[in-house]
């Protein structure tokens, strides 16, 4: 219910809306927000404490492709190391292939909501052929069980802490899923198959300072979450495919012609694009060495994963990634003959090399080799040093999707946080970068594509039925992740970035956060810490109305009355907030003389209640006060950001 006074005098004005405010600045403003204090492992400042620990895992991978039965047949060397403070009498084992079981957890859920992660056939998932245990000079087939995703393997005597290892060998083979809940699987194009390969081998399972083992199953929607180290790998297959991977190919004058040996060269010294496999030679049996198979072999330090692509139809191209430390990478590019169109996939190491000298400039150096982007089934998948994007994308959404999951080499690959758990760390913070890259990129080509929400978008976030940040993704009900994972986390970072640091304080703050968790595991807290250590600010307020609840933001103008009735004597404005969240205020006050001001109010004008008058020099009446006139502010109702003369 609103109440309207009105007050006409000679020369002045007083109007006055007084609204019902749901806001609280007790709440809001609660001074208790950290749950529990810092420690040695995690600083109060934000950064790895003096006694942070993570464990590592090392991978050896054999593998073989066999392309008429569609599956993959591996053995894994991992080589373990315990630097927690803690005996670790079994290991934990991720099976993420599994997920494609009829009986899986995520069939019985995931896939019966449909969606973008349900499974389109089934599999028997990773089939084990043997497991086996060494440690120290002892080895033996170890008790070990399998549950769902899930795989604890029983140790015969304890990992002792503080660098301890032990090595587990496991062979396995799994059918590649034509559609792979759209983070990997096979794509049938004119000139035959393409292969997208991930989750393809067991991956060690994070354990901890937080909770110990992280063993959330693999549902879908939730990512990864995976210990780094070092990882060789090599892949057997018929030799008239083309294989990408993570890292850098070991063997190239092994796998390849002489023409494309020199091509590559080439590609590793220029900025523009050159083709290493042109459409016409798809088809010319010349364009590949003459075996039966061959063995590609990789190999990526430092790294959480690998994934890689293989098909006989793949054109082929590269170019120079040019690093602010003055390194060298190379952009590379995997496509059938199908995604060359206007703006096509023959744009898409122009776009990968855009993208990673940007992100390597503006925040952190890309530490990789190569950059492959490969056209698949997959609509958009990202890896360490390789991402997985549709082959019939183009132009804008090609830039897009390209961009976006390159833009995830940073989050979470750089920045090793729990996509299981906290999907708006990587997803929106890539978001975020993505908007800022998109401006930059080719002089704003496709800057339409960044943008802040307008009015009916900003509704639909702040909806009353949108799920929290704070809110795993198979929690958040699915028509709501694109907004709680990627958009609203993406605002709130430019609402931190325009608004409350100013892009000085801001971005001095998030290039610290990720120099301090580089190849590390950050939780929300580290990175809550870092920003507003860095920024110089108490942000509790922030975080509580942006991540913990789903408050909404409505700033209007209350009232404005002339000192003494006199314009010329200055004014006092009252502004109101309606809702539970509170922002800092900028107010545009424009006078009939054509002067015009702005008034720039902290956010704590807002710690003693729903109501804030200030004074306004003035020389002239009043003909316009607006509220947030830039419009960097997502409030749910602009009707009432403005007074003009109009309405006097």
């Amino acid at each position: 219910m609103k109440k309207l006074a009105l007050f006409v005098m000679a020369n002045s004005l007083v109007l006055l809306v007084f609204s019902q405010s749901n806001y609280d600045h007790k709440k809001l403003f609660d001074p208790q927000f950290y749950p529990v204090a810092a420690n040695e492992f995690r600083s109060s400042g934000g950064e790895p404490g003096p006694k942070y620990w993570q464990n590592r895992a090392d991978y050896k991978i054999n593998s073989t492709l066999d392309t008429a039965q569609h599956k993959v047949t591996g053995s894994v060397e991992i080589t373990y190391t315990n630097n927690s403070p803690d005996n670790l009498n079994f290991l934990w084992l991720q099976m993420d292939q599994n997920i494609y079981k009829e009986d899986s957890r995520g069939s019985a859920t995931t896939t019966q909501t449909g969606g973008r992660w349900a499974n389109a056939n089934f599999t028997q998932g990773d089939v084990i052929k043997s497991i086996t245990v060494e440690s120290e000079g002892k080895k033996y087939t170890p008790e070990y069980k399998t549950t769902d995703t899930r795989m604890q393997v029983w140790l015969q005597q304890s990992l002792k802490p503080a660098g301890s290892k032990t090595k587990i060998t496991l062979s396995y083979e799994f059918v590649i899923p034509e559609y792979g809940t759209d983070r990997m699987g096979r794509l049938n194009t004119k000139n035959g198959w393409i292969y997208e390969v991930a989750q393809w081998f067991p991956r060690m399972a994070v354990y901890d300072d937080i909770q110990g083992w992280n063993t959330l199953p693999y549902l879908g929607a939730g990512e990864f979450y995976l210990e780094y180290g070092d990882i060789e790998y090599a892949i057997t297959a018929p030799a008239n495919l083309i294989i990408v991977g993570s890292g850098e190919l070991q063997n190239e004058k092994e796998v390849l012609t002489p023409a494309q040996v020199s091509r590559l060269s080439n590609a590793r010294n220029s900025d523009k694009t050159v083709v290493l496999r042109s459409a016409e030679e798809v088809k010319d049996p010349k364009s590949r060495p003459s075996s039966a198979n061959l063995t590609w072999k990789f190999k990526i330090q430092n790294t959480r994963d690998v994934a890689w692509a293989a098909s006989k139809a793949f054109v082929w191209d590269a170019a120079r990634i040019n690093l602010p430390s003055g390194k060298k990478s190379l952009a590379m590019s995997a496509y059938p003959v199908e995604s060359i169109k206007k703006d096509g996939w023959q744009r898409s190491t122009e776009m990968v090399k855009a993208s990673i000298e940007h992100y390597s400039n503006q925040w952190f150096e890309f530490p990789y080799p190569v950059a492959t982007n490969v056209a698949g089934i997959v609509g958009g998948m990202e890896y360490p040093g390789i991402v997985f994007c549709s082959s019939s994308s183009i132009g804008g959404d090609l830039w897009g999707v390209t961009d976006h999951e390159f833009g995830h080499t940073w989050f979470p690959m750089i920045v090793g946080s729990n996509e299981r758990k906290y999907a708006w760390m990587d997803e929106g913070f890539n978001t975020f970068i993505n908007d800022i890259s998109t401006k930059a990129f080719n002089k704003g080509e496709y800057a339409q594509f960044s943008f802040f929400p307008e009015d009916e978008m900003i509704k639909s976030v702040f909806n009353e039925k949108m799920d929290p940040l704070w809110a795993t993704p198979e929690v958040i009900q699915q028509p709501n992740l694109g907004i709680a994972a990627y958009l609203k986390p993406s605002m709130m970072l430019h609402a931190l970035r325009d608004v409350v640091l100013g892009p000085d304080r801001f971005d001095k703050a998030f290039r610290t956060y990720i120099s301090r968790w580089a190849f590390k595991h950050p939780t929300p807290y580290d990175f809550f810490r870092t920003m507003e250590n860095v920024g110089g600010e108490d942000l509790a307020w922030f975080w509580r109305e942006w991540i913990f609840n789903n408050y909404k933001l409505d700033q209007s103008v209350a009232g404005v009355k002339y000192n003494d009735n006199v314009p010329e004597k200055g004014a006092s404005i009252t502004v109101e907030n309606l809702q539970e969240m509170a922002m800092p205020v900028t107010v545009l006050v424009k006078e009939a003389n054509g002067k015009q001001q702005r008034i720039n109010l902290p956010v704590e004008v807002w710690q003693r209640g729903s109501e804030w008058t200030f004074n306004v020099n003035t020389t002239s009446r009043i003909t316009d006060v607006v509220l947030d006139p830039d419009k960097n502010l997502p409030d749910i109702n602009r009707k009432n950001n403005s007074l003009n003369s109009k309405g006097f």
